[in-house]
């Protein structure tokens, strides 16, 4: 964040639970989408069985719901939600047209929300035991933006989800928010190469 009367711009780092579950529940049920999107690390890919058309019906459910998950101010339900059982106040599903992917996710809520919760605390002990590091990595790329451009960068928004992907990267989520694998955000001089691009983009 810049002074006042200055353009502002504001990041936001977190390895959200939310998120992490559902990228879970992406892989224990053998649904593809986002395919660009790389699987978590150290969960082995499960394959399940299904005819066409009811893969097809919870690959749609499911993109719903990641779009909801990851941007859900950019995604509002038509219809109330509902919390799924087993899952805490983690997810909630829209009441009518996700029965398929709500009854796909029962057996594995458990499991899920343990995962999504020691990722989240992974990373909350290494953001906590580095403290102003997330913030000059990224004042650190704006800065080299402007010099680039030679003007001031424009205010802008980004949201940015470090998780423990299979593939080292960044990936677009979402129209603001970005996926970052664990292990790239931890190495100052490779995340600062990755970032540049999406700073450049925005401001």
């Amino acid at each position: 964040m810049v002074g006042a009367g200055a353009p502002e711009w504001v990041i936001r780092e977190d390895a959200g639970q939310p998120v992490l579950l559902a990228l879970y529940l992406r892989q224990v049920m053998s649904l593809r989408s986002p395919e660009e999107l790389p699987q978590l690390r150290g969960l082995p890919a499960a394959r399940v069985d299904r005819l066409e058309s009811d893969q097809a019906a919870l690959e749609r459910q499911w993109r719903e719901y990641w779009a909801m998950t990851v941007e859900p101010q950019a995604h509002p339900s038509p219809v109330p939600l509902e919390l799924v059982d087993g899952f805490e106040t983690l997810i909630a599903l829209p009441s009518a047209g996700f029965d398929e992917l709500r009854a796909a996710m029962a057996p594995h809520a458990d499991a899920a929300l343990a995962f999504s919760r020691a990722a989240h605390s992974r990373y909350r002990r290494e953001a906590t035991a580095k403290p102003g590091v997330s913030y000059r990595a990224y004042a650190s790329a704006i800065a080299e933006h402007e010099r680039r451009v030679g003007r001031r960068a424009h205010s802008f928004e980004l949201n940015v989800q470090v998780l423990p992907l299979a593939q080292r990267g960044v990936w677009w989520i979402g129209s603001l928010t970005i996926a970052v694998t664990d292990g790239l955000r931890g190495d100052v001089a490779a995340f600062d190469s990755a970032i540049h691009p999406i700073i450049a983009e925005l401001a």
